[in-house]
């Protein structure tokens, strides 16, 4: 699955809308659909697997959004790690006695069709040094001025290199307004970093702008994580 790719954020915003009651389950599927096409897990409609999880236990969904280095939102075990960091991002379904890891892949049957195939792996414990929603806001207005400080210091042109992120900053009915407004500023900051181009740079400039991108490119897909979480959140943080 490209990393830009919105379909995990999606599920997570819509499928968690779903189980605290803000939309029904056919909303919530077509709205992953709309942003995905359409989407199975194993042999299963999405929403069919949706509704078996929920009979589960299914309490929560929670987003990774991992990158070679940086497992952010993983726990293990080892197989959904590595296929989570492969696609640049997954889906863990929190039951009431074990987790599920989903891995999103292109599904592609001949010439017209193009969906979303889940591959479900074990996934290990809820990871608890997830930042919050208050606590990932500061952090990326923090790294957005020093970015911005760094940047500004060298030029190059801009161009078109690929960014980490395309998608995941519309979130769903029930999300409260800090969480829609943290992951809209955070969705805006990744097409900064589809936009940035190293081309024409000295080696020394070129440290300084890797290092900034590097940094926020971090701090947005932490914030990312952060506003999709945010409907669970305590009211204090929101």
């Amino acid at each position: 699955m490209r990393p830009e790719s919105n379909v995990s954020p999606s599920l997570v915003a819509w499928g968690n809308a779903w189980l605290s009651g803000h939309v029904g389950l056919d909303e919530a599927a077509d709205q992953v659909e709309a942003a995905a096409g359409p989407a199975v897990v194993g042999e299963l409609r999405l929403r069919e697997h949706l509704a078996n999880l929920r009979a589960d236990g299914l309490r929560e969904l929670r987003l990774a959004l991992p990158v070679p280095g940086d497992p952010l939102g993983l726990s293990g075990p080892p197989a959904f790690n590595s296929a989570a960091v492969d696609a640049g991002q997954a889906v863990i379904a929190v039951l009431a006695d074990r987790n599920l890891g989903l891995v999103p892949h292109p599904d592609l049957r001949g010439s017209s069709y193009a969906g979303v195939r889940f591959e479900v792996h074990d996934a290990g414990p809820v990871r608890h040094d997830l930042p919050s929603l208050a606590e990932a806001e500061r952090e990326l207005s923090d790294t957005m001025r020093a970015a911005t400080e760094a940047l500004t210091s060298v030029e190059g042109p801009a161009g078109d290199r690929p960014g980490r992120l395309g998608g995941g900053g519309e979130l769903a009915p029930g999300y409260p307004a800090r969480a829609h407004r943290v992951s809209a500023l955070a969705t805006r900051l990744a097409a900064v970093l589809r936009l940035a181009d190293s081309r024409g740079l000295t080696s020394g400039q070129l440290a300084v702008r890797e290092r900034a991108l590097r940094e926020l490119d971090r701090a947005v897909r932490r914030a990312l994580i952060a506003a999709h979480h945010a409907i669970f959140e305590p009211v204090s943080y929101q």
